[in-house]
């Protein structure tokens, strides 16, 4: 077998593998809604594995003998031949023992349930936090958790600072905050000397599985606390509006106000417009009037957020109208947040109702999908509703229940399977220019090593084995293996991307003008050059990256790029070049 072929059946292998892992067919769903959410065991059901030889007459025969009603349990039983058993909890016990002695059975076990693999040690998180269990946090942190994102709260200000009477929350230690501003008193420092601001950023970025308190979405995130409500609760037109251009200006790629007004402003318009410009995604609560959308949630581009409780409906207090995009938890919402004004390092966890609670659950998930490479706000606003829990009445929940785990499990994926059909295409093109031409293809671990890396990260199935939560403050390096070379400047927390310096033919150049004459080399740049023409293909196809310039010119952009990618790949991977 040449080297050609072994490459593009390792690709086209690894392609199928992801194709199938994301979505596997069960023989029979299970409802599983009423589960005890302690439970070791599913009661009455059991796991029975089949020596790899035995035939479905050796099925048949064991479910008579046993007195079992035998089922697959996925399409791939017929190879694996593992079967599902109901039986009575009260003879679980013997049935499992009698089939161990069975010469066909390789192992019966009964039906073990197993979690997430990351589940917070904050000890309020279980107890309390029930919005960020609904949204599917838990999932969600299997895939992102907002590394390299930048989230303006624009609100009363945030308690996390370290010095002088406003200090930081004592549940705030680990979470990144700064370059914010205080619009009221104008001053650098935008501490929280009412509370409610401190809660909204809680939920979006609260330091998780410290031990402490509570837990937050977007984790990893950082905070930029922006100050333009006073210690009442109120603030100007004026400070709300500078606030907006200040967070659009300063790097935040989210931002969530927790605040509104119901009149129009063409100050405050012209703000959103601004940040919206910038490719900033606008997130902001409807309001708790009980009537019509406010300001500036109202606007055309923000994602307005009403507020559900603990059964997904509506919260009597939410406002409701056309401008709903979503719906999310906004009822006894526990987070930290100051008391005393902030001083005298009073604080509490408080437990508030408003849509200013589900503005920020959304926020939090628009961060985590921005690290995620999708960072154009229309394409944060169609992941989110493609995957919320579907409700009737669009005035009242817009796309429906917010599900953050449903969201970056979408997206993930999708780009998974997008980039590795890409990456079998773009080589097989450069394979088949190769040889046209005369040519002989170099192919190996190289070339399939940087193809990888720069198509499609090189371990992107690591949520699958809970790797993300597993490598504690590594995280981001596990993170790093998970994303395309081309949106490491994402992870790294850098607000360059969407000018794509590393989404582009330009690291494949560099090291074909350093490294073309080491041709011990040339296979793993001609792999690069082939996975960032892959990557570049998908983006030009999805558009979800906000590119100052716009989408039509986003697409031609990387559609050049990609088309330079494959002139690397062919003079890279041709030995007798």
């Amino acid at each position: 077998m040449n080297k050609t072929w072994t490459t593009t059946a390792s690709l086209a292998a690894l392609s199928a593998l992801m194709l199938a892992t994301p979505g596997i067919a069960r023989a029979a769903d299970r409802d599983d809604s009423e589960l005890d959410p302690t439970a070791e065991n599913l009661a009455g059901e059991i796991a029975v594995d089949l020596r790899n030889d035995a035939t479905a007459t050796d099925i048949a025969d064991l479910a008579r003998n046993y007195g079992l009603s035998l089922r697959a349990n996925s399409i791939f039983s017929d190879r694996e031949k593992i079967e599902i058993a109901k039986v009575s909890p009260a003879d679980e016990a013997g049935i499992i023992e009698r089939l161990a002695r069975d010469p066909r059975v390789e192992h019966v076990e009964p039906m073990a349930v197993y979690r997430a693999s990351f589940v917070p040690n904050d000890p309020l998180y279980a107890s309390k936090q029930w919005h960020l269990q609904r949204v599917g946090a838990e999932r969600a942190w299997d895939y992102a958790c907002g590394e390299g994102v930048t989230v303006a709260v624009i609100d009363t200000g945030v308690a996390c600072y370290d010095k002088g009477p406003f200090s930081r929350g004592s549940d705030l230690t680990g979470t990144r905050c700064g370059g914010g501003y205080n619009f009221v008193n104008d001053t650098p420092e935008a501490y929280d000397d009412q509370g409610h601001g401190t809660h909204v950023a809680g939920t979006i970025a609260q330091t998780t599985n410290n031990e402490k308190g509570v837990a937050g979405l977007a984790y990893c995130a950082r905070l930029m606390p922006v100050k333009v409500l006073n210690r009442h609760g109120w603030g100007t037109l004026a400070d709300v509006a500078e606030g907006i251009r200040y967070a659009a200006d300063n790097g935040a790629q989210v931002i969530n106000m927790s605040l509104g007004g119901p009149a129009p402003a063409g100050i405050l318009k012209d703000a959103v417009n601004h940040a919206l410009s910038k490719g900033v995604v606008v997130v902001a609560a409807a309001g708790n009037s009980g009537k019509s959308v406010g300001y500036p949630a109202a606007y055309p581009g923000v994602i307005a957020v009403s507020a559900t409780d603990q059964d997904d409906k509506i919260a009597w207090f939410s406002s409701r109208g056309p401008q709903v995009a979503i719906g999310a938890p906004g009822v006894s919402v526990t987070q930290q947040t100051i008391c005393e004004g902030g001083r005298n390092k009073c604080e509490i966890f408080g437990t508030f109702n408003g849509t200013s609670m589900a503005s920020p659950h959304v926020a939090g998930s628009a961060a985590m999908l921005v690290g995620l490479g999708v960072t154009e706000p229309e394409a944060i606003r169609s992941a989110l509703a493609k995957t919320a829990k579907p409700k009737d009445d669009p005035q009242l929940y817009g796309a429906g229940v917010l599900d953050t785990g449903a969201a970056v499990a979408h997206v993930h994926w999708t780009h998974v399977i997008a980039r590795l059909v890409a990456l079998l295409g773009v080589f097989l093109l450069v394979a088949s220019r190769i040889k046209k031409r005369g040519g002989e293809v170099s192919a190996g671990p190289g070339t399939l090593f940087g193809a990888l890396l720069a198509g499609v990260g090189l371990v992107p199935f690591a949520p699958l084995l809970g790797l993300p939560a597993l490598a504690g403050p590594f995280r981001w390096v596990v993170e790093l293996g998970m994303r395309p070379l081309g949106e490491w400047d994402l992870i790294l927390g850098t607000n360059v991307h969407r000018w794509l310096p590393l989404a582009s033919a330009l690291p494949t150049m560099v090291l074909t003008v350093f490294f073309f004459g080491a041709k011990r080399l040339r296979p793993t740049i001609g792999g690069i050059a082939v996975g960032s023409a892959a990557l570049l293909s998908t983006l030009a196809l999805f558009a979800e990256v906000s590119f100052p310039l716009g989408a039509t010119l986003l697409r031609v952009w990387t559609a050049l790029n990609a088309l330079l990618c494959v002139w690397i790949a062919r003079i890279t991977l041709d030995k007798k070049a």
